[in-house]
This record gives C-alpha cells, structure tokens and sequence, in this order.
C-alpha cells in the first residue's frame, strides 16, 4: 500500500490506531498487576499521537471528499472503542474515492 494520498494515509492511521489500543490489554496488567508501568506510559504516548492524528486526517479526508457528517461522526467516534477503526477501515474507507 502507498500512502501518497490522504485517504490512503487516514487507512493506515486507523490500523496503527486501533493496535495501539489493543495494545493496552498487554500493558494494562503489567500496571497493576505486576507495578511495570512504563510499556504503558510508551503505549500510552503512542496510541495519544495515533489518536489525535487519525482525528486530524478524517477531517481532512471528510472535507476533501465532502463526508456527511453522519459519516464523519462515525469515522471520529471508531477512534473511542476497540477495533472500530478495524470495521471503519473495511466498511467505509475501503470502498471511499480518492477525491
């Protein structure tokens, strides 16, 4: 996959983003079970900068491909549950034009 446009780069965003989030169920317990707290802290800084740049490029994707806000509330919203990224990545991104 090349990512030289937004939309090819907002795919991508949302993969690494929805990772980093899973990757809390292994940073999680090291936390509070075993005291390890800093492979959360990395976690943690990653999947911020993840988040906030998946934030960025659907909006920049939306307006460029003129979304509905219906659309783009949904492609915001996956941001806040594991794998919604996964399922907006399949179901709406996938399919979207590069406009």
């Amino acid at each position: 996959m090349r990512f030289k446009t937004t939309l090819d780069q907002l795919r991508a965003l949302a993969i690494l983003e929805g990772i980093s989030y899973l990757l809390f169920a292994l940073t999680m317990p090291l936390k509070y079970m075993y005291e390890i707290a800093l492979p959360n802290k990395i976690v943690g800084m990653i999947h911020g900068i993840l988040f906030v740049a998946f934030c960025i490029w659907v909006l920049l994707v939306a307006r460029k491909n003129k979304w509905s806000i219906g659309k783009t509330l949904v492609c915001l919203a996956s941001s806040l549950f594991p794998f919604a990224t996964f399922v907006v990545d399949a179901r709406i991104l996938k399919h979207e034009k590069n406009g």
